[in-house]
This record gives structure tokens, sequence and C-alpha cells, in this order.
């Protein structure tokens, strides 16, 4: 039989259960769009992302013969772009393999460009109900409270231990909603500070709770501090036209337009190295003028501050040194191409000024 704490999280969950557009036609395709858009992004800033890209591309043989640059300009501002790059490349994978039928099985679902462990457990969860556990960063959080588990949760050997523990609970239960309703008892209750330990359906059986140690569980490694890098990047016109470079595909950011530029290395001017980047990445010699903007931006990994230059061709040839592609682009031209977050900020200022000088 069931154990008790498992009846109390479905019942909370069938009561208290959020409106999510996949969860009102949980379609396999709808699901593994949804769940792809969730890893390392909050269930708010998805949802319009998510309605706008399935009207788009409403099943996966049209994501599979839609261009690259229109996924990412879907896409654009809601990051860690390899997601998008890899449901692309998973779509013509599955149209070409399978007839545009996802895998119903969660080891095969693994095989696939962008699925972890978790993602492949999720969607076989959700969309077909095979009985694996989904065990994200809200799952471990409330397994590690609930249990008192002392290990970091960032070892996989944590991560495996739980996996272990859930499998036979979520085979006696329905497989969908015991995986959701620990990730939505986690993002809505047992939140990483200030659980709401009144709410919580399972409270009774929770060991933190129990011995006062919700501020203490679970146990993570020590984050490392993180790096800062100042970018200076080149807006560089020719002819009523500016110079944008499309990052290559195998590196961050990859199938993205950006203006040509780079880190700033050792003591030199953010000028003098909006002048190296742009000879060495473009081949041109420009003229350094005034400041569009200067944008901060924070990655998973690092923070930058980005600032952007308005330049003009002094001399040289032009050479895709450090891109797949260079264009020559009107400014009204920009919303045709994606560009990364900060990219962006550049745009509207460069927008602006070329407004004001109209």
């Amino acid at each position: 039989m069931t154990r008790a704490w498992v009846r109390h999280l479905l019942d909370w969950f069938a009561a208290n259960k959020r409106e999510m557009p996949w969860r009102d036609d949980p379609t396999p395709y709808k699901v593994w769009v949804s769940e792809i858009m969730l890893q390392q992004t909050q269930v708010d800033t998805v949802i319009p992302y998510f309605r706008r890209f399935v009207r788009r591309f409403p099943t996966a043989e049209r994501l599979a013969k839609a261009d690259l640059q229109d996924v990412l300009k879907i896409w654009e501002g809601l990051g860690y772009y390899a997601r998008a790059r890899n449901l692309h490349r998973a779509a013509i994978d599955v149209v070409a393999r399978l007839g545009g039928h996802l895998p119903d099985r969660y080891e095969e679902l693994r095989a696939l460009p962008g699925l972890g462990d978790y993602t492949a457990a999720a969607i076989a969860s959700i969309a077909f109900g095979e009985p694996v556990p989904a065990v994200d960063g809200n799952v471990l959080r409330v397994t590690a409270r609930f249990w008192g588990i002392e290990d970091d949760i960032k070892a996989p050997a944590t991560r495996q231990e739980i996996f272990e523990r859930l499998t036979p609970l979520i085979r006696r239960s329905d497989p969908s909603s015991f995986n959701q309703a620990l990730m939505e008892l986690g993002a809505l209750v047992c939140r990483p500070s200030s659980p709401d330990c009144v709410r919580c359906p399972i409270r009774r059986g929770c060991v933190a709770r129990r011995e006062r140690r919700t501020n203490e569980l679970p146990r993570r490694t020590r984050r490392h501090r993180v790096p800062h890098h100042e970018i200076a990047v080149g807006v560089i016109w020719r002819n009523g036209r500016i110079l944008i470079g499309r990052r290559p595909t195998d590196r961050m950011l990859g199938g993205l337009w950006e203006f040509p530029g780079g880190k700033r290395q050792g003591s030199e001017t953010l000028e003098t190295a909006t002048r190296r980047e742009v000879l060495e990445e473009t081949g041109l010699h420009v003229c350094v003028g005034d400041r569009y903007a200067e944008v901060h931006h924070a990655y998973s990994h690092f923070t930058i501050t980005l600032t952007a230059f308005r330049c003009e061709v002094r001399s040289g040839r032009l050479r895709a040194n450090a891109s797949d592609e260079l264009q020559w682009i009107r400014p009204d031209d920009f919303d045709s191409y994606p560009f990364p977050t900060a990219n962006r900020k550049v745009i509207d200022a460069i927008l602006r000024a070329h407004a004001d000088a109209s």
C-alpha cells in the first residue's frame, strides 16, 4: 500500500496545482517543449514563451522543418540557447527516425539531444505514465528535508539515493501526479528559504521540520566566486548599415547574432580593446567613437559589463574570423535576427540614438 504521506501529497496536489498550458493539454510534444523550457527557468517566465512557441511550431514536424534562426528568434530572451538548438536537433531526429512520434520510454528519451535524466523522466512519467522519478532541484530539496538527508544534494550519489528511494513509491502511484506533486510542493511550499511548513501536506513526517533544521537542509557545496568580465564591442557603421556576426553554433549563445568584440585584456582601455577585437574578428581597422551603452548582465557562471561604442571603418578587408557569418544590416532589420539579451539592450540604445539623429 502507498505510504500515507504520498496520499496526503497527491490530495494536496489535486487541490492546489497551478494552471499551466501544458497541463491543460498534456500531449507528448507539449510536455516535451515545456520541460525543455523549464530547465533552469521559472514557470511564470516560461508560460508566454511556451504559448508563442507552440503557436509557431505546433508539432514536431513543423519544428523539424523550421530554420534554426526562426527557432532561436522565438526563443530570444529565454536564455540557455543550447536548449533551443538541442530541441530543434531532437525534432529533426524524431521526425526522421520515428515519424514525428516521441519515444515513450525513459531510456529511449535519454538518447535524444538535450534530454538528461530528469527531463527524460519528467516526459516519460507525465506524457506516457512510466513510473520513473523525476529528480530536479525541487524534488531534491523536498526529499532531503523530509528524510533528513545529510549528504550534499549536488553529489551524484545523493541524487541516485533519492531516485532509488522514490522508485517504489512512484510505482504504487499515478506517475504523472506523483512527480508533478513533488515538484509543485518544492516550488510553492518547501521553498529554498522560508519554507511554509504550516501549509505542507507532509509536514508530520518531515525530519527537518521536526528537528527545526529547515534552514540547514538540504546541504550544498559552497559556491565559488562568480567571475566578472568586461566586454567591449563595436557598433560598426558603413553606408547606413551596421555589421553583425552570427556566433558559431557549437559555442555559448551559438546561432545568435552579436556585435563584434570581446574581453578587455590586461590594462588596455575599452576603446583599445574594441579596436583590437574588431580587427581580430573582422579584419577591419575602425575609429572608435562615443559610447552607445553600458550593459550589466549575469549568466549562470559569470557576469559581464558590456560596453558598446559607435565605430566607423577606416580600412581593411572583411573576414569572418570568429563568426559563422557577417552581415551588414540596416537598423530597421534588427527585429529579423535573434540576439542575446545584453545585445538587445545595446540595440535599444542604438535605435534611440538613430531616431534622435534623424
